[in-house]
């Protein structure tokens, strides 16, 4: 299972997933010019989202249709400090399918 991370540090922003620097994937699709950032919406907030996304699917047509309401719903909420699962991901993934129908 694979662990995404977040904090804000005074350096700027961090986001891992297992230990290493999550990639942005804005060689797929390029939402912003800024950096990952989190707990409002906003552009740089659905990058975010959909590299958590891409990352855990690679499924290109997939995470960039679900990346706006996986920002709504879980990267525009984040506090300053994060961490997610994969299995949180797998379950945002089953919800958002099924009430799409």
């Amino acid at each position: 299972m694979k662990i995404y991370m977040g904090d804000r540090t005074i350096d700027g922003v961090v986001v891992t997933v297992d230990e290493q620097d999550l990639p942005a994937h804005t060689e797929a699709v390029k939402f912003t010019d800024a950096d990952f950032e989190w707990g409002f919406e906003g552009a740089a907030a659905v990058q975010l989202a959909f590299a958590i996304l891409y990352d855990h699917t690679g499924d290109l047509d997939k995470s960039r249709r679900l990346s706006e309401d996986f920002m709504k719903q879980a990267t525009a909420n984040f506090g300053n400090e994060w961490e997610m699962t994969s299995a949180d991901v797998d379950m945002f993934i089953e919800r958002n399918e099924a009430a799409a129908g």
